[in-house]
């Protein structure tokens, strides 16, 4: 390896939320001329994913497609002269009408060439992505059938061209290069699937009360109560009915998993927390029975690779916690040469990290973290305070001040032996966040420029 060349960035984290600070991590990327790696879940079931898994399931549908699609239309580099570039980023992120008849309309317009979204998108770019849009529209029509076809309601179309192009590779891998490409991300710059799979995984939450919660779309969007009732004989007849269904999913399958969440809400009130706090999170098979996947072998090497990880903001459980849980994962951010572990705050409480009675402090985030990544190494009594060494897993918590922010008790971290820094940030829309200046200048702080680096290297040991 090349040990005059800087250390890579890893951020863990989902969708939007981390989208929001993409430009800050690049700019930590620029100055430290270095890779920078996204490990994104693949766990969730919920919007427009949710109607693609229940069509294609198996080995032609996963979940989390729509996470990874908005991280590589977000990545696109800005260019104010390059008008393709924005007709690309619209296209990709262009969702179909949520009135099923007219989106079906739209859709067969872009498939055909017709739509005002290709104007300003090169001829050969145009046919290319047409191909694969002529394909999963074929491969839909062909799963067709009296008591099942498929939704195009809110319809995202860069998640359809990433199926499609998972459908004709036959590989997850492929399909993201194949999107990256068309999309002009450098090489410098990746978006890694958590697991590199053919196959769709689904996680569950275990509560404090005892209770479960599967999918994670139940898990984070307010929704009935999704934990296994006590009557068998429900449970069976629920079962039955789906399978009556001649759609993708196995027949068998927890019925949860098989609906469609094509309308849901992301807000959150207090009204809807969760009956008690979460306590694990567990991938499990169609049939609700736990498993334990590896990682992604390129997570592990980005990980193993890099000086810094950053854990982005967004949701704890479902974001975050789904990547550090797979094998591998825990014993390569525990690594010596992972020299920071930064944990940026989030800067309010959600479904995740109620009830609003009694919210996690920063404290219990880090523990969440840390806890996940010990369970990745098979350590499951990890819960237990006092068992497990924090600072082997963050080693830095960036945070913000103010009503509604999680509490933040300095001294305890402190003992735990990571240190803490304040930024300011800014109010948008009521909500605190974080000022992208003031959050640049502390993760450059945190893990310095490679001109400060050596200045440390110098006056430490030479």
């Amino acid at each position: 390896m090349d040990t005059s060349r800087p250390r890579g960035i890893v951020v863990f984290g989902g969708g939007t939320a981390t989208n929001s600070l993409v430009d800050v991590f690049e700019s930590i990327r620029e100055s430290r001329n270095c890779s920078l790696s996204y490990v994104i879940p693949i766990s969730d079931n919920g919007g427009s994913s949710s109607e693609l898994i229940r069509v294609f399931g198996g080995p032609d549908a996963w979940a989390g497609i729509g996470d990874i699609r908005s991280r590589l239309v977000r990545l696109i580099p800005d260019s104010e002269s390059d008008t393709e570039r924005a007709s690309i980023k619209e296209l990709f992120n262009h969702r179909l009408s949520p009135d099923p008849l007219q989106a079906r309309l739209q859709w067969l317009d872009i498939v055909e060439g017709r739509d005002k979204l290709w104007t300003n998108i090169s001829s050969e770019k145009r046919e290319l992505i047409r191909s694969v849009f002529n394909h999963v529209n074929l491969e839909i029509v062909k799963k067709a059938r009296p008591s099942s076809v498929f939704n195009f309601s809110k319809a995202s179309i860069g998640n359809l061209f990433l199926t499609g192009a998972r459908v004709f590779t036959g590989s997850l891998e492929s399909a993201i290069y194949l999107l990256s490409t068309i999309c002009c991300i450098p090489p410098t710059i990746c978006a890694l699937p958590a697991i590199n799979t053919n196959f769709t995984h689904h996680i569950s939450a275990g509560l404090a009360d005892g209770s479960h919660i599967t999918g994670q779309n139940a898990i984070s969007h307010p929704s009935a109560p999704t934990a296994l009732p006590d009557d068998p004989l429900a449970t069976s007849r629920e079962t039955e009915e789906h399978d009556r269904i001649e759609d993708g999913t196995l027949p068998g399958s927890l019925p949860t998993l098989r609906k469609q969440y094509i309308d849901f809400s992301k807000s959150y009130h207090g009204s809807d927390d969760l009956p008690a706090r979460i306590q694990r999170i567990w991938y499990i098979n169609p049939y609700g029975h736990e498993i334990a996947p590896h990682a992604n072998p390129k997570v592990l090497d980005a990980v193993r690779r890099a000086g810094a990880v950053i854990y982005s903001i967004g949701s704890l459980y479902t974001s975050i916690v789904p990547s550090l849980v797979l094998r591998g994962v825990g014993a390569a951010l525990a690594a010596p040469g992972v020299r920071y572990k930064v944990l940026i705050l989030n800067s309010s409480i959600d479904r995740e990290t109620g009830p609003s009675s009694e919210p996690l402090t920063a404290t219990e985030f880090v523990r969440a973290i840390a806890r996940a990544a010990t369970e990745s190494q098979g350590d499951f009594e990890a819960g237990e305070e006092g068992k497990v060494e924090m600072r082997r897993y963050v080693t830095h918590l960036i945070y913000l001040e103010g009503e509604g922010v999680p509490r933040v008790n300095k001294d305890e971290l402190g003992a735990l032996g990571i240190d803490c820094i304040r930024v300011y940030g800014r109010r948008a829309e009521g909500m605190l966040q974080y000022d992208e200046t003031g959050l640049a200048r502390a993760l450059e702080a945190v893990i310095g420029k490679p001109e400060m680096l050596r200045s440390r290297r110098n006056t430490s040991g030479q």
